[in-house]
């Protein structure tokens, strides 16, 4: 035996996210705790982390990006087999895609994020100053 026991740490407040965290600006949570993306113009605007992970326009990574997005959600399919059994296929995720997005400084339309990816006028979004306001909110 010959062990101790120490008691897991309390504090009064949680600790500050990471600055390596990602938030997304476009996110919000509305009264009835639905998490919504204010930029998906096309399908239904609620979100799961899963989802807006996959963002292109996260992907895409460039302040001077300007997009709406399009959310397909896929449709359930009915399967009933000869014995009378019946089973729904809807196993198969939401995704999402750039609706209409274009470029500011080249002034031309992207489709996908492999239209970005040589550019070398890409601009990182600031993320920073997001995490900065949001300590600041919560300070107050």
């Amino acid at each position: 035996m010959g062990g101790t026991i120490t008691p897991f740490p309390t504090t009064a407040h949680q600790p500050h996210p990471p600055a390596t965290t990602n938030p997304c600006e476009h996110r919000q949570v509305t009264g009835d705790g639905r998490v919504i993306c204010r930029k998906i113009g096309t399908g239904d605007a609620e979100v799961s982390a899963e989802l807006c992970a996959s963002c292109p326009a996260a992907v895409i990574g460039c302040a001077h990006l300007r997009f709406t997005l399009r959310k397909h959600a896929p449709v359930p399919i009915v399967v009933r087999y000869a014995g009378g059994r019946t089973e729904v296929w809807d196993d198969v995720p939401p995704t999402m895609r750039l609706d209409r997005a274009a470029c500011v400084l080249r002034r031309e339309p992207i489709s996908c994020p492999a239209d970005c990816a040589g550019c070398g006028l890409r601009m990182a979004v600031p993320i920073v100053t997001v995490v900065q306001e949001r300590r600041q909110r919560v300070a107050r």
